[in-house]
């Protein structure tokens, strides 16, 4: 790189430094244009995206989606759902059918790079697991040998069976679908040995849609490492910042005891780092290109990172996971977020 490369690309990123704001992308710009966000989310899976009794979204990856209408539009209801089966989430990501897709998918490599998305923070760890019925007597996945199980195409899980039985050397048979629905009225009509999918999923599955859910159980084995959360097209930076800290804003406001209902008692905080998130010290809104009361309108509307994990997939829905790895940082979890300064 020559001499006047060099100088253009400093006087470039200098500008860039002193203006505090990443150039907005075509993401960015519609979503403001259009007044929402597009939100891509899974087809009903209890805790994480599905319609309630009245046709309302519900579920930690739903309350994705609320926040980070909340950063953009400081109102958490200007979202629109689309709901996606597994083939057809990335499809829709990558034509522009939806601005984000919050739909329990996972982080890979691959997906990183071949499908040219963008993974914000992971926000909730999980693993591959499998339900069977209590009758088989089956206490691990090696008594499987031999089984039909059930597995939804076009997943990471269909993967990891594969990948895990021929490690072990271990058969089985695969009885693949495309629909989720379709894939647990498979299970449960009794045409599968087993069901495989994220441990968070089977647990969801058992508690709303067994016939007695006391009759299934969650083998002790986890074949796989699934850390499920947002994804944003490549090519937009400042959407992808804005998705990305919404998320840290959750987890931030959780480490320093913000929640919805007590967020205006930390506004006369003499914390920097609270002044900050709250936008009591102006910059941080600038940074993003959204109002600086972007986290105040987040944590307000829809809540800190514990409030969404409890009321979803924690102990105040019917799945009742214990937080486990999602824990934050100083309660042995891997949930942290970076400096917000």
């Amino acid at each position: 790189m020559n001499a006047k490369i060099l100088a253009a690309v400093a006087a470039a990123a200098a500008v860039g430094l002193a203006g505090g704001v990443a150039q907005a992308g075509a993401t960015f710009d519609a979503v403001k244009a259009k007044g929402f966000v597009q939100c891509g989310v899974n087809t009903g899976l209890p805790g994480f995206s599905a319609p309630d009794s009245t046709g309302a979204w519900t579920g930690i990856d739903v309350d994705i989606c609320r926040a980070t209408a909340a950063a953009v539009f400081g109102d958490a209801t200007k979202v629109k759902y689309t709901p996606l089966t597994a083939q057809q989430r990335f499809t829709a990501l990558q034509s522009g059918e939806i601005d984000v897709l919050s739909r329990n998918t996972t982080w890979t490599l691959t997906r990183d790079t071949a499908l040219g998305l963008n993974f914000p923070p992971t926000i909730f760890y999980d693993g591959q697991g499998f339900l069977v019925a209590k009758s088989l007597g089956i206490k691990s996945v090696k008594e499987l040998d031999g089984a039909a199980i059930c597995v939804q195409t076009g997943t990471t899980t269909e993967l990891n069976l594969a990948d895990y039985f021929r490690t072990h050397g271990l058969k089985f048979t695969p009885v693949v679908i495309e629909k989720e629905d379709e894939v647990v009225r498979t299970f449960f009509s009794g045409r599968c040995d087993a069901f495989t999918s994220d441990t968070s999923q089977l647990a969801g599955v058992r508690s709303s849609v067994a016939p007695k859910p006391e009759d299934y159980v969650v083998l002790p084995e986890v074949i796989s490492k699934e850390p499920l959360g947002p994804a944003v097209r490549h090519g937009d930076d400042q959407w992808f910042d804005v998705v990305k800290w919404t998320i840290y804003a959750m987890l931030e406001a959780e480490e320093k005891g913000i929640t919805s209902k007590n967020v205006d008692e930390f506004l006369t905080s003499k914390d920097p780092t609270v002044q900050r998130l709250l936008g009591i010290t102006p910059g941080m809104g600038k940074a993003l290109g959204v109002d600086e009361k972007w986290a105040y309108n987040v944590i307000k509307e829809v809540g800190n990172y514990s409030e969404i994990y409890e009321r979803n997939v924690g102990s105040g829905s019917p799945l009742k996971l214990e937080r486990g790895l999602n824990a934050l940082w100083t309660a042995g979890g891997l949930m942290y977020a970076p400096p917000i300064r």
